[in-house]
């Protein structure tokens, strides 16, 4: 059985794979070609252990990833928790979340192990839960590239009372009736062919896009059989790309222009996709197993959470990507976070060591 090396402890891992998001690097040996020019630094930035590539690149192919994926939930709760009173989304219910997926494209010469298309190559799959109030991951899991989405709500996590937003490829009747019976809302675009018996018509604004708001039954006996329960077709025209959009949802206390709003901020979870895709390494992995994938993985979604921890608990007026942007340039510096990202910076050697650096705990 293979172990881990002592000398490099699973909280040594955590900062190399952190230090190599926020830094840029794109392989093990750049990593430890950086960290070992500053090797008086190395001790205040958390390191305890021998910094080598044969240590590092060990860890990745054998520590278990889920150390790191325990990481990340223990920052998504305390994500969570800074951006719940966020003033400029008081109108959006209390609990929100956005669920999508998006493929990890790999090459197909250096991950055979997952090759699932004859053209499209090798490639995982990335599904995460989006907390729409600030636009951070409440949950994730990686699997293989065909693995369908709509299983992903088997595996999901359910808060009572918090809505889930979904795009048609989670229209699955069995998997939204567990939603329902555990007191959750679910937002989701309906299909074409789905049939529905309207039995309620309410009155809406046209002025403002909606077009409808029923209470409908399911037709065929099979859908009606995995979904017994009355739904909520809420119909709105997208005159900016001349496009009728219709949801279904289990919800019937919100009014139909919330349910819109909240399926147009299910845009989050895409722009969460694009955004640690091009600023975050995932692209050049340190490994070639699934065990290193999943480790860059998770280490990419810490990397995202605590520079979203840090601009809101120092009240940052940058974005993500300027502070990113200034972290990757002053990962050695021995300055203050708040003081970092002050408009006049005073000279390094004015200002005390850096008491906490950003990967000095959680």
């Amino acid at each position: 059985m293979s172990r881990t090396p002592r000398s490099f402890s699973a909280y040594d891992h955590f900062l190399a794979l952190c230090f190599a998001q926020l830094t840029f690097r794109q392989s093990v040996r750049d990593v430890i070609t950086v960290l070992n020019t500053r090797v008086g630094l190395q001790m205040r930035l958390g390191f305890r252990g021998r910094l080598t590539r044969t240590n590092l690149a060990y860890s990745n192919e054998h520590r278990d990833w889920r150390i790191f994926e325990a990481a990340a939930q223990i920052l998504m709760r305390r994500a969570s928790r800074l951006y719940q009173e966020t003033p400029e989304e008081m109108e959006l219910p209390s609990k929100a979340f956005a669920l999508d997926s998006s493929i990890v494209t790999l090459s197909v010469k250096l991950f055979p192990w997952a090759h699932y298309h004859r053209t499209k190559g090798a490639a995982m799959k990335l599904h995460s839960l989006i907390q729409i109030r600030g636009s951070l991951p409440a949950w994730a899991t990686l699997t293989e590239a065909t693995f369908p989405d709509m299983k992903a709500l088997d595996m999901l996590p359910i808060e009572t009372g918090a809505f889930y937003v979904m795009d048609r490829g989670y229209l699955d009747f069995r998997r939204l009736r567990r939603l329902q019976e555990n007191q959750a809302y679910f937002v989701v675009r309906n299909k074409h062919h789905v049939r529905l018996r309207p039995t309620e018509d309410r009155k809406v604004d046209k002025s403002t896009g909606l077009r409808c708001d029923q209470t409908v039954r399911l037709i065929v006996p099979g859908s009606r059989k995995a979904y017994p329960y009355p739904l909520r077709r809420v119909s709105f025209r997208d005159e900016v790309h001349k496009n009728t959009l219709v949801f279904l949802t289990n919800n019937f206390e919100v009014s139909p222009l919330t349910i819109s709003h909240l399926y147009k901020r299910r845009w989050e979870v895409e722009l969460f996709f694009k955004w640690i895709k091009q600023h975050l390494r995932l692209r050049h992995f340190f490994g070639h197993s699934e065990n290193a994938i999943q480790c860059q993985v998770w280490s990419a979604i810490c990397c995202y959470l605590l520079v979203a921890i840090a601009r809101k608990q120092l009240n940052l007026n940058q974005s993500l990507y300027q502070i990113l942007q200034v972290l990757s340039v002053s990962a050695f510096e021995q300055i203050p976070l708040n003081q970092l990202f002050a408009n006049d910076v005073p000279s390094v050697t004015t200002f005390k060591p850096l008491e906490t650096p950003l990967l000095g705990g959680f």
